[in-house]
Order: C-alpha cells, then sequence, then structure tokens
C-alpha cells in the first residue's frame, strides 16, 4: 500500500539564507535539524547546465523504502522530520531543537492516500517497552514470593475462630490445607506476564504497534535483534505490506532488512541522494567479502 508518495525536504540554499539571517540576530552555533540534508537533496538542473538550488526534486517512496547510511547521514534526522510534518503518533522524546518547527515549514509532502494509523518507532520505544515488560515481571515475581510465604503461614496456623473477623483467616487456612503451595500461588497470583528475551520483547512491540491499513517509520528496528529475530522481522514487514495494507519507511544497516523484496534504498553516503541496490552498498559487500573469504570453512563444516 502507498500513502505518503513524496517527500521534499529544504534546499541547500533555503538553508543557507535562514542560517546567515539568524546568526546576524542570535548567538546560536549549531541549528540542527538545518545542514544536515540540505546538501544530499537532489536538485532539478537548469538548461544552462547549473544546479537550480531552488528546485528540490521530492524523494519518492514505493510501499517499503529504506534509509541507509553510516552514522551521521541524517537517516534518523529524515526520519524523525518525515514523522512531525505528517503527524505520526510517536512514544519517545528526540532530539528537538527550537529550530525544528523553522525546518518543517520548508518541507512539503504529498499523500497517495491517508492512512489509518501513521506511527514512528524508535530503538528508544522498543528499549523501554523491554524495560518496562521486565519491571511488571519482576513485580510480579515479588507478589509470587509474598504468596510463599502467605501460604506456609496460612498451612501451619493454629487459632480458633472466635467471631466473623476471623472468617476470612480461617478461608485462607482451610485453602491451604486443601492445595499444594504452586496451587494456591496460581489461584491468588494475577495472571504473569510471559517472560521474553529482548529479542522476543523487541518483536512483539512491533507486533503490538504495528495495525493494519498504516505508515510506519521504523528507526533502526534491528537493534536489540539477533539474525534469526531480523529475518523473522523481514518476513513480519514484507507480509504487513502485502496482505495488510501498510507502508513502511525506515532506516537500517540490516542486510535482512535493506534484502526486504522490491525495497526501494535512498543511500546517504551519496551526494546528492540517490536510490539503488541493496547489494551495491558499502557495509553489504563489506558481509559479503567477510563470507567469501570463509568461504571454504562453511563448506568443510557443512554437515
Amino acid at each position: 500500500m502507498l500513502y505518503l508518495r513524496e517527500f521534499t525536504f529544504t534546499s541547500w540554499d533555503a538553508e543557507e539564507q535562514f542560517i546567515n539571517d539568524e546568526i546576524q540576530r542570535t548567538c546560536y552555533d549549531s541549528f540542527y535539524p538545518f545542514v544536515v540534508l540540505g546538501k544530499k537533496m537532489p536538485h532539478a538542473p537548469k538548461e544552462n547546465g547549473k544546479i537550480d538550488y531552488q528546485h528540490v526534486l521530492p524523494l519518492t517512496f514505493e510501499p517499503i523504502t529504506v534509509f541507509y547510511g553510516g552514522n551521521g547521514s541524517g537517516k534518523t534526522t529524515a526520519l524523525n522530520i518525515i514523522a512531525e510534518k505528517t503527524g505520526a503518533e510517536r512514544d519517545a522524546l528526540y532530539n528537538r531543537t527550537v529550530f525544528f518547527e523553522n525546518y518543517l515549514e520548508f518541507c512539503r509532502f504529498e499523500l497517495a492516500k491517508k492512512p489509518r494509523h501513521k506511527r514512528i518507532i524508535t530503538s528508544d520505544d522498543v528499549f523501554e517497552f523491554m524495560l518496562n515488560l521486565r519491571s511488571l515481571n519482576e513485580g510480579i515475581d515479588d507478589k509470587r514470593s509474598e504468596l510463599y510465604e502467605d501460604y506456609l503461614d496460612a498451612k501451619h496456623a493454629r487459632f480458633r475462630m472466635e467471631s466473623l473477623d476471623d472468617y476470612d483467616r480461617l478461608k485462607k487456612t482451610t485453602t491451604a490445607r486443601r492445595r499444594t503451595q504452586s496451587q494456591y500461588v496460581r489461584q491468588n497470583l494475577m495472571g504473569n506476564v510471559r517472560e521474553h528475551s529482548n529479542g522476543e520483547s523487541a518483536f512483539l512491540y512491533f507486533t503490538q504497534r504495528m495495525p493494519e491499513n498504516g505508515l510506519y517509520l521504523l528507526d533502526e528496528p534491528e537493534n536489540s535483534l539477533s539474525p534469526s529475530r531480523q529475518r523473522e522481522l523481514a518476513e513480519y514487514l514484507e507480509n504487513s505490506v502485502r496482505f495488510f495494507g501498510c507502508q513502511i519507511i525506515m532506516s537500517t544497516h540490516s542486510p535482512f532488512l535493506l534484502s526486504l523484496k522490491d525495497a526501494k534504498i535512498y543511500d546517504l553516503d551519496q551526494t546528492p541522494l540517490r536510490s539503488g541496490k541493496w547489494t551495491d552498498l558499502a557495509e553489504v559487500r563489506t558481509y559479503f567479502d567477510f563470507f567469501m573469504e570463509r568461504k571454504d570453512d562453511f563448506l568443510k563444516s557443512r554437515p
């Protein structure tokens, strides 16, 4: 499904003019998100062969679009700008400066269709979810320990019922003597949240935050995921697009996610920004060369 058809970031000369105006009036030494993406944006050439920086070409999107690049290339910045301009929901805070609103005024976008849901999911969102899930389970574990002690006290208690005030205690003692310790604890303990590994919890977050018919911006979703989980996530994302009406725009270094079928990949390490094949990306070639150099080792160990 295609919701966001195209997005236009600001041009370099517009950024430069804004910064020059601000320098004359302020003492700021950082104008983020200005100067992060401006020079990377493709521009329409003039007839005389010179670049006209007033005519910035929009980035066009497919059902799956990927921003690739090294640290500092602007991947996360691009996703945050798109998220804010399109009004996407988000959980975690991000690096938003006083110039963010100014930058958004230079940007524009075009929708092919209005999505039912719009959300950006970041590594901070996933990490906080894992911590909350762990804390919840730890709280339940504490309650379980209390119930173990409560069971032993109730089972071996000796008292006479002298008033109705003792009825609840008598009931607890009777119940403890009729059941095993594990049965008693399960009956009195709230349904335990299933304990997950970090990878399982991270994957669970994506499945819970991505209902059908939505536009989703994912910032390095491979973080906290093992290679096998990354492959599982790749399959989940492909199925979300193919069967459940979703559009995915994400930043990633993962070869498993870069290889998503029919994904359009923008290489932010290139200036001007352009799309290309995942097999031509520098980091992917590094993986390829590494394994090819050790090809014989794999063949020898094959059962």
